[in-house]
């Protein structure tokens, strides 16, 4: 049982004066985790778990520097369990059997079960993932498996239907700077042996850059405090230029093909779908910032214009399709300005779905419905015998008649999939349609006496 340990004989171990700011800060109980108060703070879910000792296997997903390293250390130190972790990204079954094996044999001698603090457990497969199962279900371990991505598209069924799922959310702004202060002040673990005085715009850029990851605060905070030479007086004076110079190029949490991809995607086209330019033009910024592929989302474009302006406005379609071949003719990043135009355009455009909805309901009937047989008038009489058949006869050719609409059975009751908005253009288009049904339901209509086009009979 050597290798297992109760976490609390680590925590009280000095953390190396070398080690990263955000490691020597690292949280030494549940009172000290900043944020997540919906789930920590006294009398909430996970935190009532916690003090009763009644916490189970749990999977903790959320942005970087959200807390769920912070938290699953602060559980083993308030339970007093051993402790034990891995990164799945270096580990595999061998170790992770090693570990079960010495949970079950201290389980057996002290019915005591080990907690696994298993990080980025994401990146098991299925079959890595289905070997914690025995464990997990005999409780022998009790599993913190922490993430970046959904689980629900990550992790197993399995897996997931023996743990609790807790979702960590971004730190506010209010919340970073609460760390920010901490880590100014703290002469022990922080930089306040440093004297340091940090300018408000340095304070309210690092804020900015951080995105709600604390441990990109600290990374950036301790890059500026350690590069800045001290001023005659003996303290480090951090303004706006060194806190910009401690930061990376400020990128937005994205990926290609997890939450961020399909939630940034989603809302950008809700926000133009709803006729708010600016957010529109928000959500396009920050996908072509983190490199989404300008393709993309002009073909989401092409779709946006077709299913949610639609017959409101029918240049919308022209003019999505001219951007999707601007983008694909002239590439990035001169590509953001004709979607940006499109954009603009399609968000503040009056808003029909009723093509979307015509199709849909077309489509079903179809599928599900009676099949409707094409009327014999209907049909083509364009060879030889089709007479004697029956096939074409009692057509009435629809430029025969006055506004070229005959009393003509088409095979399907008019309105019964089509039903027109009254917006924009398609308002015209309604009562033209209305017009119309009233001239076919006319039983006295006569042709106009013109000469018939024979290839149309």
């Amino acid at each position: 049982m050597d290798e297992l340990f109760p976490i609390a004989s680590v925590t009280a171990s000095p953390v190396s004066e070398v080690a990263p700011l955000a490691v020597r800060l690292r949280p030494r109980g549940l009172e000290e985790i900043v944020g997540q108060e919906s789930l920590l703070a006294p009398g909430k879910p996970l935190r009532r778990l916690v003090d009763a000792d009644r916490l189970g296997s749990v999977i903790l997903f959320g942005p970087p520097g959200s807390g769920k390293t912070s938290f699953a250390e602060a559980v083993a130190c308030a339970t007093k369990r051993p402790f034990t972790r891995l990164n799945a990204a270096d580990s595999g079954v061998p170790e992770l059997r090693k570990i079960l094996e010495r949970a079950s044999v201290h389980f057996s001698r002290r019915g005591e079960p080990t907690i696994l603090f298993l990080d980025e457990i994401h990146r098991f497969n299925r079959a890595q993932q289905d070997s914690l199962l025995s464990g997990v279900e005999e409780g022998v371990i009790r599993l913190i498996g922490a993430t970046t991505h959904n689980p629900c598209f990550a992790l197993s069924a399995p897996l997931l239907s023996r743990s609790q799922v807790f979702e960590f959310t971004p730190l506010s702004a209010t919340q970073l700077d609460q760390i920010l202060s901490r880590a100014l002040e703290d002469s022990e673990r922080g930089l306040g042996r440093f004297q340091c005085r940090l300018d408000p715009l340095a304070r309210q850029h690092l804020l900015a850059a951080a995105q709600g990851d604390a441990r990109r605060l600290l990374n950036a905070l301790e890059v500026a405090v350690l590069s800045t030479p001290p001023s005659p007086d003996g303290n480090i004076e951090i303004d706006r230029e060194a806190a910009e110079n401690s930061c990376r190029r400020k990128m937005p949490r994205y990926d290609r093909d997890q939450d961020e991809h399909y939630d940034t995607i989603s809302a950008f086209i809700k926000s133009v779908r709803g006729g708010d330019p600016d957010s529109s033009l928000y959500w396009l910024a920050k996908m072509l910032v983190a490199g989404e592929d300008p393709r993309f989302i002009a073909r989401r474009l092409v779709i946006l214009a077709s299913e949610d302006v639609g017959l409101a406005e029918p240049s919308a379609l022209p003019l999505a399709v001219a951007a999707c071949q601007a983008v694909e003719q002239i590439g990035m990043p001169e590509g953001r300005i004709p979607l940006a135009e499109a954009v603009i355009y399609l968000a503040t455009l009056p808003k029909s779905n009723s093509a979307y909805a015509a199709i849909n309901r077309a489509i079903e009937a179809v599928e599900k419905g009676e099949t409707v047989s094409v009327p014999p008038s209907l049909r083509d009489a364009h060879y030889a015998g089709a007479a004697r058949l029956g096939r074409g006869v009692g057509y009435q050719y629809s430029h025969d008649y006055p506004e070229a609409i005959s009393p003509q059975d088409y095979g399907i009751v008019p309105g019964r999939f089509y039903e027109p908005i009254h917006r924009g253009e398609e308002k015209e288009m309604a009562e033209r349609l209305k017009r119309w049904r009233a001239l076919r339901s006319s039983t006295t209509r006569e042709p106009e006496g013109r000469p018939s086009s024979p290839e149309k009979q």
